[in-house]
């Protein structure tokens, strides 16, 4: 005879899953980038910001202009600022660093040998009124990372991060292996930056 369930306990498990996936959501990486963006911590008479090139303490050359581009985006695409071109015309200006770049294997074959790599980029960011020279909100350690395979053994075709490149599951077995980890470590780094600057930007506008 099938056992049959009474209807308040499917309610009960049904309830119990929505739940542990909302907190799963909350949880989860970059959530704060969807449910905190709103720039509730920003001055509410501010209007337009000046972001001020970063400099760079890591010894990767350029890699403080890129970050700045995506933080110059995420600002842009939140409309609740208007990016002007120098701190005369500003309200808030944006300062920041790029402090490290870390990179270190999380994973090796049978022989020791790395096939998966993990890397950070860690930076400090400052936000000062422009009228009246107080700080607003700065926030050290601000920080993005990914994983990036270097065989094509360790890629993993089906998760989301390989199926936005324009890749097929096959091209990847034909690859040379260093060929394979700089597109990986260069695609690796396109969502390292955008992450670092949703962080960035969420941190700023909520201030925290």
């Amino acid at each position: 005879m099938r056992k049959v369930i009474p209807p308040s306990r499917i309610r009960l498990e049904k309830y119990v899953l929505f739940v542990a996936l909302a907190v799963l959501m909350l949880a989860a990486p970059g959530c704060g980038y969807h449910f905190g963006a709103e720039g509730s911590g920003l001055p509410p008479q501010a209007k337009t910001i000046y972001v001020e090139r970063f400099s760079n303490r890591s010894r990767f050359t350029g890699i403080n202009d890129e970050l700045m581009r995506y933080v110059k985006d995420e600002i842009a695409n939140h409309k609740r600022l208007e990016l002007v071109d120098s701190a005369a015309e500003a309200d808030l200006v944006l300062s920041g660093e790029v402090v490290y770049v870390e990179s270190m294997p999380v994973a090796s074959n049978s022989v020791g040998e790395p096939i998966l790599y993990s890397e950070t980029i860690g930076a400090n960011a400052t936000l000062i009124d422009s009228h009246t020279h107080q700080i607003v909100w700065k926030s050290n350690g601000i920080s993005g990372s990914q994983q990036a395979p270097s065989v094509d053994t360790a890629v993993v075709t089906t998760s989301p991060i390989f199926l936005q490149q324009n890749f097929r599951s096959q091209d990847i077995a034909n690859l040379p292996d260093i060929q394979l980890a700089q597109t990986q470590q260069n695609f690796s780094r396109q969502q390292i930056m955008e992450q670092l600057a949703q962080n960035l930007y969420v941190s700023m506008s909520e201030g925290f």
